[in-house]
């Protein structure tokens, strides 16, 4: 198995739902997203995928987020904007880019501080 992650930052403001305690206020990150993407097989370059297309579309999805309050985009306007469904959001967006012969994302893994994280692995 063939493994290879890309990672990149954004920052963003959201306020936790339905949450007692500081994070219930509007509050901001520096996010840190990295997507690691698993497979067999290495293409006739010797290559599991491109790393500037996982970076393109990492970018899509950052540029839809970056120096925004997450609360009033869709779907955070009515999932909460916690770094769990942010994960996943990034598996959604990615994942239908990511072209497929064997190739899928394995796990996204996204950093509101440097020392919290959450995954998603689908």
């Amino acid at each position: 198995m063939f493994e290879v992650s890309v990672e990149q930052t954004f920052a963003a403001g959201h306020a936790l739902r339905n949450y007692h305690g500081k994070c219930e206020n509007v509050h901001g990150h520096n996010y840190k997203v990295r997507i690691t993407v698993a497979g067999e097989q290495l293409d006739e370059t010797g290559l599991l995928v491109d790393f500037l297309e996982v970076k393109r579309l990492m970018g899509a999805a950052i540029d839809y987020l970056d120096h925004r309050f997450i609360n009033d985009l869709a779907p955070f306007d009515e999932i909460n904007p916690s770094a769990e469904n942010i994960a996943k959001f990034f598996y959604d967006r990615v994942a239908e880019g990511i072209d497929n012969n064997g190739v899928s994302i394995s796990e996204v893994k996204v950093w509101e501080t440097d020392t919290s994280s959450a995954v998603y692995r689908p």
